[in-house]
């Protein structure tokens, strides 16, 4: 073999070389990060109770909101709370519960009073189960259909959030705020659930919690007959 064919040669089996391990990094990257969100996605499926709560200050604003949702009992819980950071101390809270298709909210004086209209675009409890269990977003969890669809997804270092152990994901959004949108989601190692979210634009940090737990509510003695324990249909 001449010394031009051996170089050839060389150089063909370095570019051979260097895809096999371009293909390898791929995979252990996204390709692996698709997997784990997709387990996360199946996970998710399985999920009738959760708590969510959201916190975010962005500018001189502080938000605060939590969520809690029973599918069994289509139940769920809403509250939030907005106030001025600097000198203006301006603050605004709501406090609703929903009893399937009916609201009710908690007035001043700490009584329920039933909403004579519902805000439009409110959904029942059973309603986010429901796009949980058909692998769809639902607008409190994590959007991890979408983060696998259109999301650059890192693996990160592992953490405790609320003493359980979870994996942090770094996902770049394409076509987010500004092009790209930079959220962090911490899954569980054991259960591949979301524990944690975190996303840059808004200076926010969501936590979720009580996946499938038993969840006390105090709601108006109105609504508790129209509450009972069916298990909602996937």
């Amino acid at each position: 073999m001449s010394g031009e064919r051996y170089w050839v040669w060389v150089m063909v089996r370095l570019a051979v070389g260097v895809a096999i391990v371009a293909w390898a990094a791929s995979y252990l990257t996204t390709g692996s990060g698709e997997k784990e969100f997709q387990k996360t996605l199946e996970a998710l499926k399985q999920v009738h109770t959760f708590r969510v709560a959201f916190a975010a200050t962005p500018r001189d604003q502080h938000n605060e909101m939590l969520w809690e949702v029973d599918c069994n009992r289509n139940l769920l819980h809403y509250r939030w709370r907005v106030y001025k950071t600097g000198s203006d101390t301006n603050e605004m809270s709501r406090d609703e519960v929903h009893v399937a298709t009916e609201e009710y909210d908690r007035q001043s004086d700490g009584s329920w009073s039933k909403a004579r209209f519902l805000a439009r675009g409110d959904r029942p409890a059973s309603w986010y189960c429901g796009a949980l269990a058909q692998g769809n977003d639902n607008g409190l969890m994590p959007q991890i259909a979408t983060m696998i669809k259109r999301g650059v997804l890192q693996k990160g270092d592992k953490k405790t959030v609320s003493g359980v152990r979870c994996r942090e994901w770094l996902v770049t959004m394409k076509g987010g705020t500004s092009g790209l949108e930079h959220d962090t989601v911490c899954l569980g190692l054991n259960d591949h659930l979301p524990y944690e979210m975190t996303v840059d634009w808004q200076q926010s940090r969501s936590t979720f919690s009580d996946y499938n737990a038993a969840i006390s509510f105090d709601m108006p003695e109105a609504a508790a007959p129209m509450t009972s324990e069916t298990t909602p249909s996937n």
